[in-house]
């Protein structure tokens, strides 16, 4: 890694302008599609071989966690991800900036996050000067599928965010959130959980545990 690459890194995770025409960019793009290749055709069985690819290509990953193929990422080396996450189908995280996941965060099918952003200047925008901004999910989160996340969002602990929403601004804790953009419709509190928590004693009852 040469100065000018580290440089060109750090602007890149930072927020400021960079372009990604690098050397350095350009090898751990090169590591972030062997692993992504290798992930995408393992077979539907090699549970214990994907573990290990995306401990590889992430920068970090709790146990338990389990993302389905197919997955695509911009670097991989800058998602940061907890316990117990699960990813269905057509995850894509785009991580030109940080994006950092917490503990027992669920993704429907074909939720994106998104960290580049691109000036509104066409002069600007067509010299391929880019930005990033981080994304941060808290603990205990549902996205519902085809779930968007803009650049720099955080979304707090205990949400939801229903199916199809398009979420540009930061959401509390303890809510629910839908639509395009995404709005807090209600919070979620205590008759809500105890809602929940009684059909899942029921279920519990009737399977006898």
């Amino acid at each position: 890694m040469n100065e000018h690459s580290t440089r060109e890194y750090e602007r890149m995770v930072s927020g400021e302008l960079y372009i990604a025409d690098d050397p350095h960019l350009h090898a751990l793009g090169a590591k972030r599609r062997r692993l992504q290749h290798e992930i995408n055709t393992s077979a539907w069985d090699a549970f214990d071989e994907r573990t290990a690819l995306f401990r590889e290509l992430f920068g970090a990953i709790g146990e338990g966690s389990h993302i389905e193929p197919p997955f695509r990422c911009d670097y991989g080396c800058n998602i940061t991800i907890g316990h117990g996450f699960y990813a269905n189908t057509d995850c894509i995280i785009l991580d030109v900036a940080p994006v950092t996941i917490g503990d027992n965060v669920f993704f429907g099918p074909r939720v994106g996050l998104y960290t580049p952003y691109h000036p509104i200047d066409a002069q600007t925008r067509n010299a391929q000067l880019e930005g990033g901004r981080p994304i941060r999910i808290g603990n205990d989160v549902w996205f519902g599928a085809n779930v968007t996340v803009c650049p720099g969002v955080t979304i707090g602990n205990d949400v939801v965010i229903g199916a199809g929403s398009v979420v540009t601004k930061d959401i509390p804790d303890h809510s629910v959130a839908v639509g395009n953009p995404a709005r807090v419709i209600r919070a979620i509190d205590d008759a809500e959980r105890d809602r929940w928590r009684a059909k899942a004693a029921e279920y519990r009852a009737w399977k006898g545990m």
